[in-house]
């Protein structure tokens, strides 16, 4: 995790290979719509919880709190994007004037920021969140971690609660077959505090190591997605990309939105 908390950190701080939007998403725009047409009942209630996992800068659960005047908690791998996530917020608390003069009230959200892995635990109580956005974090997770991760999300989140989750998507991407057999994953030592070796975790399949950022990353493919989700989540929609080849070449990376509710108990 210290190499990509090291990586995150740069980039957030000084951007040299993504570009660092501060506008909301709009795959989240999409389904707040879907799931606000298709949901039992409203998916996004006033003073709701929303948990955002690897929040970066904020813009999502920003978003979402304020439209829907809920509270919320991100989380991010990252202290230099919480600390910025945190600045936004203070902004836009504050009141301002428009373009033309015109005094514009600030608005409070009630939303907490923590630099934490997606590993590790959640503090909060058992069925407490009624949304969950994880969007392009969890295949920065080992398999072991992913199991756990999904098990805490079932935990902390409300019978009937909604999920969005993005990720990359295996099928169709050349990119992948690439990163996979230029850049394979050859498995982790485990150390101590100390720095000794205490273990290894095995190599994964459709695993690689990523050349420019330097560490591990996992790409789904639709059975997983499945088999991971569906012992705590009913799915009713899954959204491949389409722009992943060009002329017959690999042009972008693949991904998949998924639009899953927590089962009942």
């Amino acid at each position: 995790m210290t190499k990509s908390k090291t990586f995150w950190n740069k980039e957030y701080a000084d951007p040299k290979h993504l570009t660092m939007s501060e506008e909301v998403a709009g795959d989240l725009v999409t389904f707040e719509k879907w799931a606000v047409r298709n949901a039992e009942w409203f998916p996004f209630p006033e003073k709701g919880f929303v948990l955002d996992v690897g929040c970066g800068n904020g813009r999502n659960i920003i978003q979402l709190c304020g439209e829907y005047y809920m509270n919320g908690l991100g989380v991010d791998i990252s202290g230099v994007a919480i600390e910025q996530a945190r600045k936004t917020t203070e902004a836009i608390a504050k009141d301002r004037t428009d373009e033309e003069g015109n005094l514009v009230e600030g608005k409070k959200l009630n939303i907490d920021f923590k630099t934490q892995s997606a590993a590790e635990p959640f503090l909060l109580e058992d069925q407490s969140v009624d949304v969950v956005l994880d969007m392009m974090t969890t295949h920065y997770l080992r398999k072991a971690e992913r199991e756990v991760y999904v098990k805490e999300i079932a935990r902390v989140m409300k019978p009937y609660g909604w999920m969005f989750f993005k990720t990359f998507l295996s099928e169709g991407d050349l990119h992948v077959k690439r990163l996979i057999q230029e850049h394979p994953d050859r498995g982790e030592v485990i150390s101590d505090e100390n720095g000794h070796n205490i273990g290894h975790v095995p190599a994964e399949e459709n695993s690689y190591i990523h050349p420019k950022i330097g560490v591990y990353e996992h790409v789904f493919d639709e059975m997983e997605i499945h088999e991971l989700f569906a012992p705590y989540f009913k799915i009713f929609k899954m959204i491949k990309s389409y722009k992943h080849i060009k002329d017959g070449k690999a042009y972008k990376r693949r991904t998949v939105s998924v639009y899953m509710e927590r089962k009942r108990e």
